[in-house]
């Protein structure tokens, strides 16, 4: 809880915001509350003030839109990428015995842990249970956002859709279970051949997509050759058994006849779809 007079000094300065600003009562009350933190001497909380004192109003500063009033350094407990503690705050006005609207107080809640959950569920929400790649959802995302980022500045842009050859019959043979220890171990290896800005995702069933920033076309092709490769030289190991495995896949790239993220991926599923109608175990690039 903070209190400021009408020329916005501090005049109450509580123990939880002692604790979390490091600053003792006697060292900010009576200070010029922007003086000390200036990002506050912004028109929003300004002009705010101002409407308490003069309109009686309540004001509020959602953390959604603000992310936080008083710089202070978070209280975690779990790992996360926020750097600044996370502030709902309220504002209204208080009256002195003769009812006249004197000071105003700022009510500060922390709300970090609230914000680090939801980032945790919006992040679960995007990847694939069984394998931890980003999953169709979180696949669309990227994608828009790295079509759009191609529109803004020119740079190539390219994307490799695959799918594992007869995979119904791993299944039928083998069991789901083992079906799933080869989507897991595809996703794995693809995974670590990548470039850590490259985006893989489980696209559906036994379709995977790789979206590759900054990527002209021929250059996406040998990372295709690369996949290709290292999955048919790999010996799955499935009820004592070690079977291969190939892949099929499409390849397409951003360039005059491919303006948006949807007709990218049309043409690497139509590149797929190719590549499975000429016999499998190849890649095929849709321009």
């Amino acid at each position: 809880m903070v209190i400021l007079d009408k020329q916005l000094r501090v005049c109450f300065w509580n123990h939880w915001m002692q604790m979390h600003s490091n600053l003792a009562p006697e060292q900010i009350i009576g200070s010029y509350v922007c003086e000390v933190f200036p990002n506050l001497s912004r028109p929003r909380f300004l002009n705010n003030c101002k409407a308490v004192f003069t309109f009686v109003n309540f004001c509020f500063f959602s953390q959604k839109l603000h992310q936080y009033l008083f710089p202070f350094d978070p209280v975690s407990t779990l790992d996360t990428d926020v750097k600044q503690m996370q502030q709902s705050c309220t504002m209204g006005p208080l009256r002195n015995d003769q009812g006249e609207i004197t000071h105003l107080f700022i009510a500060v809640q922390d709300v970090t842990e609230a914000v680090k959950f939801e980032h945790r569920l919006m992040e679960l929400n995007m990847i694939d249970s069984l394998t931890g790649i980003n999953n169709r959802r979180g696949f669309d995302q990227r994608l828009r956002e790295e079509a759009d980022r191609h529109r803004r500045y020119g740079h190539p842009l390219s994307l490799i859709m695959f799918d594992i050859d007869h995979f119904k019959n791993v299944n039928d043979t083998y069991g789901h279970q083992c079906g799933d220890y080869v989507l897991q171990t595809i996703a794995e290896l693809v995974g670590k051949s990548i470039r850590c800005g490259d985006v893989l995702a489980r696209y559906g069933g036994e379709e995977f997509c790789c979206i590759l920033p900054e990527t002209p076309l021929d250059a996406a092709l040998v990372t295709a050759e690369r996949f290709r490769a290292m999955i048919a030289d790999y010996s799955f190991c499935c009820q004592y058994d070690r079977i291969q495995l190939t892949i099929s896949l499409g390849v397409s790239s951003m360039g005059t006849e491919t303006l948006t993220a949807e007709i990218l991926l049309k043409k690497a599923d139509e590149g797929l779809y190719l590549a499975k109608n000429k016999g499998r175990n190849r890649i095929e690039a849709i321009a």
